[in-house]
């Protein structure tokens, strides 16, 4: 993949600060940076909670979890109030909403998660001895949620793909010291390959830290749409990407609702 320019990358949510809840911040359980958790949602109601709920052992361990909602129609704000430490509003996109969580957390060590994916039990322990090890940013190899033999190839070639380019997505559970993440001006503010950006912007300071341990995403948005349609989409879009393209109009081919003015 061609190399970008980082134009987009020092775009942040500076211009729009979050309003937030305060819940409660577990006292550290263990030593080490503390981490923080980020997870931007939209509209997750259905599935949120129970997401949430599995990520309680973190906070028990001393890890800070943040909910940014973009603006949900249903109640995942307040499933995010009830359930993490800080839930916070921010424009909606995932890059401005993770670049506002990261503003509003505290930790050291900062992931960001989706709200489809679930951690392995030990990811905090994982994260820091990955960062600790000399690292300033790293992922996990994934594991898509679906019994279909399909996904097991999808899965090698998606992790060897990031293992032979030093890149990641967001669907890897992207984790980075905050004091980096800060440096090279966060995740770019652009509608889709945010995750993208930030991997190239990264790649420069170093190669990441690519964890064999697995992180499971959801198959839904395979399933929907069709396994191979789905995969062809994925790599079109990020030639386009590479090649110049205007991230919003790969947004829109890609499903995604435009932010409102």
């Amino acid at each position: 993949m061609a190399t970008r320019t980082a134009t987009h990358t020092a775009t942040r949510t500076a211009t729009h600060p979050p309003t937030h809840t305060a819940t409660h911040t577990a006292e550290s359980a263990d030593t080490g940076p503390s981490l923080g958790i980020i997870v931007p949602v939209l509209d997750e109601a259905a599935s949120l909670e129970p997401r949430l709920c599995a990520l309680q052992p973190f906070r028990e361990r001393g890890s800070q979890l943040v909910v940014v909602d973009g603006g949900s129609a249903d109640d995942s704000l307040a499933i995010g109030r009830a359930q993490a430490d800080l839930a916070l509003v921010a424009p909606r996109g995932r890059g401005a909403q993770m670049n506002a969580g990261a503003a509003a957390c505290q930790a050291e060590l900062l992931l960001f998660l989706h709200a489809d994916t679930v951690l392995p039990a030990n990811a905090d322990a994982l994260v820091r001895q990955a960062l600790q090890q000399g690292a300033g940013w790293g992922r996990f190899d994934v594991r898509i949620d679906s019994p279909q033999p399909a996904f097991r190839m999808i899965e090698l070639m998606m992790n060897l793909r990031s293992r032979w380019t030093g890149m990641a997505t967001g669907d890897q559970a992207m984790f980075v010291r905050a004091d980096l993440f800060r440096s090279v001006g966060g995740f770019a503010d652009i509608a889709l390959m945010e995750d993208i950006a930030l991997s190239l912007t990264l790649r420069r300071t170093g190669r990441p830290a690519c964890l064999r341990d697995t992180v499971t995403t959801s198959a839904r948005r395979w399933e929907r749409n069709g396994v191979w349609r789905t995969l062809w989409l994925m790599w079109r879009l990020r030639a386009a990407y590479a090649l110049g393209a205007d991230p919003a109009r790969l947004a829109l081919k890609y499903g995604y609702r435009p932010r409102p003015p």
